[in-house]
């Protein structure tokens, strides 16, 4: 049993059982996330393109369903242990997005081939597509590769348009691999706040995309599938028409990294912020200042302090404290929160900060409704 099970298991149910949690608690608003859930699936459906959301935001079995549910055809993971802990919860159709190289991780990874219904794993260096190959004619079962595209972020992904073809050429030879398409995902043009400016860095990758994409139809090898694009850009992508399915991820929970960013230039948030962190007043000993239980080990950090979604006046801000604790500051003449005081805060960034938790506690309203486990944390290896 979970800490949070043992502990809040018997508020599931009653009325008002959010504002009984042991804080810091990682809140998930059930409706939110199912109308975030169902927009994406209707934009996808409408725009003629796949779902593949990414499971490395929620990294969550119980997430990783009600996506598939609502239309999508599988789930993308980050890593072969969130595959792993996925297909373990009977998530069957996955797709892994960073190399896979080591002996000891291809022997994994041939082993979670032979048990799940459709795997896919990427490719971006010759030596690996021969190292996965041969370990898959030895368990006698072909593996779905994709060729992953760098888009000039240099992290992973085959550097030059020659380079893909020869990739793809080199796998299409490989009897145990089955070439299943190319992966091309601009990670760095997500967070682009402006619509125009991300357009346009958009447009120019993509007229990248597609000139790789022209050379190898004319070498005979057109990919059936061409995956990436992510939160920040699927409206644009979808518009442009090249992608055949979108890794989507954040746009369940939607952090504050997320929000400030105009996605489908309407000026306006396109999806609701499910994602929060409880926390409540430890200390309150200086006029207008106020200290929550909540600090540094409760959220991911290199995207700045928490914005407050309620429990404070309008204007108020925060400064992290410490390991445990952070400051909410009221505007000059107003007055902080006081002791014992609950205080909704905004994850700065969604996906490390899941990985900090155990659990989710799904909540409806102000009632805890069900207490979901984070299935794949820390399943980084």
């Amino acid at each position: 049993m979970s800490e949070a099970e043992r502990l809040h298991r018997h508020l599931i149910g009653q009325q008002g059982s959010r504002r009984s949690l042991n804080t810091p608690a990682l809140v998930l608003d059930l409706d939110m996330l199912d109308r975030n859930i169902a927009e994406m699936a209707a934009f996808a459906a409408a725009h003629n393109v796949k779902l593949r959301p990414h499971s490395k935001t929620h990294k969550s079995a119980d997430i990783a369903r009600r996506q598939i549910a609502a239309g999508a055809l599988g789930v993308c993971c980050a890593k072969l242990g969130e595959a792993e802990a996925l297909a373990e919860q009977g998530v069957e159709n996955l797709h892994i997005t960073s190399p896979v190289v080591t002996p000891q991780a291809i022997t994994r990874l041939i082993e979670l081939n032979g048990k799940v219904k459709d795997l896919m794993v990427v490719v971006d260096h010759p030596a690996n597509a021969e190292a996965l190959a041969a370990a898959a004619a030895k368990a006698g079962k072909p593996l779905a590769v994709v060729v992953d595209i760098d888009p000039g972020i240099h992290r992973t992904g085959v550097a030059t348009p020659d380079g893909v073809v020869d990739l793809v050429r080199k796998v299409v030879q490989l009897k145990a691999l089955k070439y299943a398409g190319v992966q091309f995902y601009c990670g760095r043009h997500q967070h682009i706040e402006g619509f125009a400016e991300r357009k346009a860095a958009i447009e120019e990758r993509t007229a990248y995309l597609k000139g790789i994409l022209a050379k190898l139809e004319a070498a005979g090898l057109k990919p059936a599938i061409v995956t990436g694009s992510g939160t920040g850009t699927h409206f644009i992508d979808a518009k442009l028409g090249v992608f055949t399915e979108l890794q989507v991820g954040s746009y369940v929970f939607m952090d504050h990294e997320y929000n400030v960013c105009d996605l489908r230039g309407l000026d306006r948030p396109t999806f609701e912020q499910a994602l929060q962190i409880d926390a409540r007043v430890v200390s309150a000993n200086t006029a207008g200042m106020a200290t929550v239980d909540a600090g540094l080990k409760a959220m991911a950090t290199e995207k700045g302090p928490p914005p407050i979604l309620k429990g404070a006046v309008e204007g108020a801000t925060t400064r992290f404290m410490g390991d445990e604790h952070l400051a909410i500051i009221a505007p000059e003449g107003k007055a902080a929160p006081d002791l014992g005081e609950q205080v909704i805060l905004v994850p700065p960034h969604c996906d490390p900060t899941v990985n900090l938790y155990e659990s989710y506690h799904v909540v409806k309203g102000d009632t805890l409704v069900d207490i979901w486990p984070v299935t794949a944390r820390g399943r980084s290896r």
